[in-house]
């Protein structure tokens, strides 16, 4: 019997040696080609997707106020081949719409998952986009900011209880959030 326990153990061993051996061949495996990207490539690649460094020095919301008048010149302008802004606007309403629908279920699921880094690049193209949306309507900012001055310091429950009781009926339910 000791015979048949001998040759069980040189299989055990065998078998431990195994993963071993594998691991040394994965090692020593030449990694597979991969295609050179362009000089000019990376160097876009790594200007646009380093990663976020925000520096707040000098930010503020006056900078919404220039992307406006930036969408505006664009809108005015019309050249759809060199500005995307013009061409989402020539695309119509219901395209520059669903781009800020778009944005915003992308910003809400980065805040969902907390990543902030990723809600605040999200929260950027939400604006972006949302500043298209007033430009196509013909909304200047200043007409927000004040709607926004005149809530100021009024309760989000009262704000809601006086609206007009035709925005209840268009939204054809009693139960507004």
């Amino acid at each position: 019997m000791a015979k048949d326990t001998k040759p069980k153990a040189k299989a055990k061993a065998k078998t431990k040696a195994k993963p071993k051996a594998k691991v040394k061949a994965v090692l020593k495996a030449k990694p597979k080609a991969t295609k050179r990207v362009p000089r000019a490539l990376a160097l876009a690649e790594a200007r646009v997707l380093r990663p976020l460094e925000i520096s707040t020095v000098g930010a503020g919301p006056d900078v919404l106020d220039r992307l406006w008048q930036t969408v505006e010149s664009r809108r005015v302008a019309g050249d759809v081949e060199g500005s995307h802004s013009a061409r989402l606007m020539a695309r119509g309403t219901a395209k520059v719409t669903q781009k800020l629908g778009e944005e915003a279920v992308e910003c809400v699921i980065e805040a969902t998952l907390g990543h902030h880094e990723g809600t605040v690049s999200e929260s950027a193209d939400l604006l972006y986009h949302l500043i298209v949306v007033w430009v196509n309507a013909g909304i200047q900012p200043a007409e927000v900011w004040a709607e926004l001055q005149r809530r100021e310091g009024i309760s989000g429950i009262a704000e809601k209880a006086a609206r007009p009781k035709g925005i209840i009926r268009a939204a054809k339910t009693t139960k507004l959030p």
